[in-house]
């Protein structure tokens, strides 16, 4: 079942994200898994408008414990509470312009699993390192720390999402078959990954060849998961695939 996960990031109005939310539910396909991750603020209204449609909601980011003195962070206990039933982690924004480490995303995996939540797990090569060769070490590496601990019973509930970072809100996107080397040296790193999502700058235009390929489960989708039209375009494609 081809997955689109749509993340809206900091962007948007209470208004237009409920607005959003309802275009979505309305272009929801038979046979397409969909999720969207809203704004923290943003999680209850779409949560009301997201009801009663397959549309999953899921958020942006938690931390690593369930409550505390920890101000302006948000525990997947939390998020659970809200609605939720998935969350990115470690997200290239997270770890690149948050200062992330691999060991604060493994932290905030097995919290997430504890919750009860299903974790769309980000990772990662920039530019720099794909040019310098390193794309199979950064991958093994990330996908090593995060991962490696888990249970077979935790790595099946989990999504892993791959995001050349060289190709996130640039306009660039990895070839199909850059991308099906990238998942395939993933999972090469850790045997158990359920299902694997493409993220960067996926769009109408080219979700089509990344499905083609072996080993691309689906996309994580920024920019064009905030139009509506465009997203509701994705979904038809992801749908005309499972015809």
């Amino acid at each position: 079942t081809p997955f689109l996960a749509g993340n809206w990031k900091m962007h948007g109005t209470l208004a237009a994200a409920r607005q959003l939310a309802q275009a979505v539910a309305q272009a929801s396909a038979p046979g397409v898994r969909i999720a969207v991750f809203p704004p923290f603020v943003h999680l209850a209204a779409v949560a009301e408008a997201l009801k009663g449609s397959p549309v999953e909601l899921g958020a942006q980011n938690c931390y690593g414990e369930n409550q505390g003195a920890f101000t302006g962070e948000v525990s997947p206990v939390q998020l659970k509470d809200a609605g939720c039933g998935l969350v990115l982690i470690g997200h290239s924004e997270r770890r690149h312009v948050m200062g992330e480490t691999d060991e604060m995303v493994a932290k905030k995996l097995k919290a997430a699993l504890a919750a009860g939540l299903e974790p769309v797990f980000c990772l990662g090569e920039t530019l720099a390192e794909r040019e310098a060769g390193k794309t199979s070490e950064v991958l093994g590496r990330q996908a090593r720390a995060s991962l490696g601990g888990l249970a077979p019973a935790e790595l099946a509930r989990l999504t892993v999402a791959y995001e050349p970072v060289w190709a996130i809100g640039t306009g660039k996107t990895a070839t199909p078959e850059q991308a099906r080397q990238a998942h395939s040296l993933i999972r090469a790193a850790v045997s158990g990954i359920p299902r694997i999502l493409y993220g960067g700058s996926v769009k109408p235009d080219n979700l089509a060849s990344l499905l083609g390929q072996a080993g691309v489960d689906g996309a994580l989708v920024g920019g064009a998961s905030l139009d509506a039209a465009a997203f509701a375009a994705m979904i038809r494609t992801a749908a005309g695939r499972t015809a």
